[in-house]
């Protein structure tokens, strides 16, 4: 069951049943979600533009965001992390992701990549996050 928050400029939705548990919004935004308080939610703890920054970190999509304006013609959430279409887990190889998408690397780039991308299941890739085959070397089973 979908819950939300609201200090009249943005309404925060949380569904429960999509959340992941990374903790990224609250390991980045404590003032807002709090896991240790009920409601964990305090939609007054920082401004609408830092709330609406973290919840668009969001990997799984379970938190989302709609503008309170009357002038807008629409609630409908925004998960804007949400957007891959689909990930294809390959039979001992790479995860492939055939849409558009953005990788954040650990040092902070972003990489737009568009078409088919693969990236490596296994571990053991020389050019990680992406594919090189190493799977077909190590006789990967995943």
């Amino acid at each position: 069951m979908e819950k939300k928050y609201t200090n009249n400029e943005v309404t925060v939705v949380w569904k429960p049943e999509q959340c992941i548990h990374s903790k990224i919004c609250w390991h980045n935004l404590k003032e807002v979600f709090d896991p240790t308080k009920r409601p964990w939610v305090n939609i007054q703890g920082a401004s609408t533009e830092r709330i609406i920054d973290q919840v668009r970190h969001c990997p799984s999509g379970a938190l989302s965001y709609y503008m309170n304006n009357a002038a807008e013609t629409t609630k409908d959430p925004v998960a804007e992390a949400a957007q891959i279409l689909k990930v294809e887990v390959t039979p001992r190889g790479p995860y492939i992701i055939n849409t558009e998408c953005v990788i954040l690397h650990a040092d902070g780039r972003e990489e737009v990549k568009k078409g088919t991308v693969a990236l490596c299941r296994c571990g053991s890739s020389n050019n990680k996050p992406y594919c090189d085959g190493r799977h077909n070397e190590i006789d990967f089973e995943g």
